[in-house]
């Protein structure tokens, strides 16, 4: 497949974004191939069409595959593996927010409470003790408050994230 200027545009950018958010730049040139293209690929045509080494390849769609944002799929008269993404934005949304969740913020909060639980607590700076109080009440808001909105359906979302900027914007202006 050769890529449109446009596509391979969006392919780059989405590559150099996924370095900026700690995700290797070819998982995330694939995922934007896979997504753009709407299809199933195999990996030899993923290495072709993004000039990359195969086995660039199939380690990136391990880790794709991990993370639950690419699945394996069979084509009919075909032997091979093919690979395909979902289309549905929200969807994606979705299950990289549960994955960074489950990588980052659960462990955290896990430590954070570890820590305020500790026989070593008594013997910390008051100001330690407090910060990790703050810090565990933050993220502990906002995951609550994470996991409300991923249970809404698509457009509830949009509406409620709507309603939330003018809302902001009302109280900035007050």
């Amino acid at each position: 497949m050769e890529l449109k200027p446009i596509a391979e545009r969006f392919i780059l950018h989405w590559g150099e974004m996924g370095s900026r958010w700690g995700v290797n730049r070819t998982v995330a040139q694939i995922h934007a191939l896979l997504y753009l293209a709407g299809r199933p690929f195999d990996a030899e045509e993923i290495a072709e069409t993004l000039g990359v080494a195969r086995s660039n390849v199939s380690n990136s769609l391990k880790e794709l595959q991990a993370w639950r944002l690419v699945r394996v799929v069979h084509l009919m008269g075909d032997r091979r593996d093919h690979f395909e993404t979902s289309t549905d934005i929200w969807e994606l949304f979705k299950v990289i927010v549960e994955g960074r969740r489950q990588r980052e913020i659960d462990p955290t909060v896990g430590v954070l409470r570890e820590c305020l639980s500790s026989d070593q607590l008594p013997g910390e700076d008051t100001g330690t003790e407090q910060r990790i109080r703050e810090t565990l009440a933050f993220m502990e808001v906002m995951t609550a408050w994470v996991d409300e909105m991923m249970r809404l359906k698509p457009d509830t979302l949009m509406k409620t994230l709507g309603v939330g900027a003018k809302l902001s914007q009302f109280v900035r202006k007050k």
